[in-house]
């Protein structure tokens, strides 16, 4: 058992390999930083998240807010802090909410029913992100890739449903924290604006998104199959602090 090979697990295994390399690359371009050298740092904010996508019934899906947090090192590649490679290790909070929302789903033997939704999806993930950074006298734009790893899930959805002969049936939903369904490795990108003080004080706005889909392509069944062609997205608003160096 020990020994079998699940072709499943190739493609995410490519991903973690690439987000190696990345990581090497940068590493690499630490090592030949100048001037100021290798400065680290804290981030720590907030996500305001949703998916996007070709979302089913996308009226239910509402952004959601949630933490994010973790470490950064700053490299300083030109010399004079105008350019720099910034990769970080972040704690990210992303999902989504469900407001109250009634919506129509045709079902066999059922007709059309109406349905209600209510709760929220909670998604905590490892973020990589490895970014190119410009400081024009304080004023920072930043992009670059970002590897993703998702930790654990929570689902806190509760379901109505009336059928046209006026019978309501609720249910909450089962197997709160299951990923299996999900692509826990993903690949995506970061970018956004900010400012940096002297000090190492910054605020930082950035939009993160992935190229791929996070529910596995096999799985129709997770929330009614609606977010088979969705993806994690997310604005996050940080402050940050680079520890000034010696």
């Amino acid at each position: 058992m020990f020994f079998h090979l699940n072709t499943k697990l190739l493609f995410p295994m490519k991903k973690v390999v690439f987000a190696f390399a990345t990581l090497l690359a940068a590493s690499a371009a630490v090592s030949s930083a100048q001037a100021q050298g290798v400065r680290l740092g804290f981030r720590a904010g907030a996500n305001y998240s949703n998916l996007a996508g070709n979302i089913q019934n996308e009226a239910t899906y509402n952004n959601k807010i949630g933490f994010l947090g973790g470490a950064v090192l700053n490299a300083d590649l030109s010399g004079d802090g105008f350019l720099s490679l910034q990769p970080e290790v972040l704690f990210s909070q992303k999902g989504f909410e469900n407001k109250p929302t009634e919506y129509k789903r045709t079902l066999p033997l059922l007709g059309t029913t109406t349905e209600r939704r209510e709760g929220k999806v909670n998604y905590n993930y490892l973020d990589v992100p490895v970014l190119l950074k410009l400081n024009a006298d304080g004023f920072v734009f930043e992009a670059g890739p970002q590897f993703s790893y998702l930790l654990s899930a929570n689902n806190e959805t509760k379901y109505s449903r009336t059928t046209p002969d006026g019978r309501t049936t609720t249910e909450e939903a089962t197997n709160k924290n299951d990923v299996s369904g999900l692509n826990r490795a993903e690949l995506g990108y970061a970018a956004g604006i900010g400012y940096q003080a002297e000090n190492g004080l910054g605020l930082n706005l950035r939009y993160t998104g992935a190229f791929s889909d996070f529910v596995k392509s096999d799985n129709g069944t997770y929330f009614n199959g609606d977010l088979q062609n969705a993806r994690q997205s997310a604005f996050q608003l940080s402050l940050g602090y680079l520890i000034p160096s010696k």
